[in-house]
């Protein structure tokens, strides 16, 4: 089943020149939806891992079945300010300016198995935080995850280069 024929494309969207990809299309499919959710989970059964972290907030949508379906916990990452307990942050730089993700410091014990998971990985800074916020906390990131990989970006590059794994369903060339 072909993923990538499920993922729209609007053009100049949010700014001239880029080429957004729409995974809305991909959820609101049933199959496409289901073909996501397994594919994942077949690669990573034989895999030992104690939980998904998936970063706010298409990686809700796709880490959380993918943990039930691997029968392990799952653990959001979340902008600053989004988490009612304690918890743990990493600043990282945007294009224009920075921003925060943060973890609940309970979220992760030392020595969890961790698969990263997100939507997309264009530059991969906000997946390189949240690797390396889950590594502060003791946890191993088993691989970094991805629905769609946009690799002319560099994301997957700047991850494998902070010795990170990468995995991706489907790539689309440009940005």
């Amino acid at each position: 089943m072909q993923i990538k024929s499920r993922i729209r494309t609007i053009a100049h969207y949010p700014h001239e020149g880029i080429m957004f990809r729409d995974i809305t299309t991909l959820l609101k499919d049933p199959v496409g939806l289901r073909a996501t959710i397994q594919e994942i989970a077949k690669r990573h059964k034989e895999i030992k891992i104690d939980k998904i972290a998936g970063i706010e907030s298409r990686g809700f949508i796709i880490g959380a079945p993918v943990a039930y379906e691997l029968g392990v916990g799952f653990v959001p990452i979340r902008k600053k300010g989004k988490l009612p307990a304690e918890t743990r942050g990493r600043d990282y730089q945007l294009e224009y300016g920075s921003d925060r993700i943060e973890i609940h410091v309970d979220a992760i014990q030392k020595g969890d198995r961790v698969l990263l998971v997100d939507d997309l990985i264009a530059t991969g800074g906000t997946a390189e935080a949240a690797a390396a916020l889950i590594q502060d906390m003791g946890g191993e990131v088993v691989e970094c995850c991805f629905v769609i990989d946009l690799p002319e970006v560099g994301g997957r590059s700047r991850l494998v280069n902070q010795g990170l794994k990468v995995f991706s369903l489907c790539e689309f060339e440009g940005d």
